[in-house]
């Protein structure tokens, strides 16, 4: 694994066998593997995230060494995923939960989870869960968890030749075209 982060630093810390510590304050934090990439980001403060089901609406307390995480298990733009990110992130928008087996969970080309720690998978369905412990994943990177502490984030199973980098909230993205 290597990281680095937009001003070309390097470094790892290990909290244990299988277990990357990483820092992380108001910066986005990208892991990307050979086609698919997942991009993350603290909460930043308290504030409810209402979750759209087919039968219900509910409201997530989220707070602010919460995760907000979005993957593309097939790649494409950073920076697609990184508005994403932030109209969750900053503005609240909700997440829609998709009933199962509804044609347009074929066509989403990412995902979205809110919770303290998620689990990432490749053999669920595709769309957003209502527990938020669980996302989408593409196999890469399916058993990696990522679960928010104080300073960072907690990163297990984390594939070998995962490049993790830090990202700048506020930069416009240099990777729009990846």
């Amino acid at each position: 694994m290597s990281k680095k982060s937009e001003s070309g630093a390097a470094g790892r810390s290990s909290a244990g066998p299988g277990v990357t510590t990483l820092p992380l304050g108001d910066e986005l934090l990208l892991i990307r593997g050979e086609c698919s990439f997942l991009l993350v980001a603290k909460a930043g403060s308290r504030f409810p995230l209402c979750i759209e089901t087919p039968d219900d609406e509910y409201c997530l307390a989220v707070d602010p060494d919460d995760l907000v995480a979005v993957s593309m298990p097939e790649g494409g733009p950073v920076e697609q995923a990184r508005m994403m990110l932030e109209l969750v992130r900053r503005y609240h928008v909700p997440l829609v939960v998709l009933p199962k087996d509804h044609p347009g969970s074929k066509r989403l080309s990412m995902v979205v989870s809110v919770a303290p720690e998620i689990l990432l998978a490749c053999d669920i369905r595709r769309g957003t869960h209502p527990g938020q412990h669980l996302l989408c994943s593409s196999g890469e990177f399916s058993g990696v968890s990522i679960a928010g502490i104080p300073g960072g984030v907690a990163v297990k199973n984390l594939p070998p030749g995962a490049v993790v980098k830090h990202l700048d909230a506020e930069k416009s993205s240099a990777d729009k075209q990846q």
